[in-house]
């Protein structure tokens, strides 16, 4: 009985499109300068972690995750927003920080139209938070 649940369960999440899909139709849809910018900062965040996985949740919010999640991508009419869910315990020495910084977990950088992206940075802490994600894993449990 399991084995039909898993098969059906497979079956369904091949029939519609993939989350990789559902974020290259967002870029498109955008059509103006914030697809432009999601599109370069998800090529930094496969740069930074080359098997990092994306998802689409939440009714339409990208996200890339390793090991848990990275960071959300989020498109706003002023700023694209990169949430990262663990940004409170990164280190962030290029202050790339620029939103949500009163919580106790998630940070956030906001860009605007025209701001240019320390790509380096970035790439840095992407790779720092995906490093966080692995270090927090849960050790497996003995049997």
């Amino acid at each position: 009985m399991k084995k039909a649940v898993a098969k059906k369960s497979a079956a369904k999440a091949v029939d519609g499109p993939s989350p990789s899909r559902m974020i290259d139709g967002r870029i498109k849809e955008l059509g103006d300068w914030r697809g432009e910018m999601l599109a370069r900062v998800r090529g930094l965040i496969r740069e930074a972690v080359p098997d990092v996985v994306e998802e689409w949740k939440w009714r339409g919010v990208p996200v890339w995750e390793h090991g848990g999640i990275i960071c959300t991508g989020e498109t706003y009419k002023e700023v694209v927003k990169l949430t990262f869910a663990k940004g409170a315990a990164l280190d962030d020495p290029a202050g790339l920080f620029n939103s949500s910084l009163d919580g106790n977990v998630r940070r956030a950088i906001d860009i605007r139209q025209g701001e240019k992206v320390n790509e380096k940075a970035l790439k840095a802490l992407i790779k720092a938070a995906a490093e966080l994600n692995a270090a927090k894993k849960k050790p497996a449990k003995k049997a």
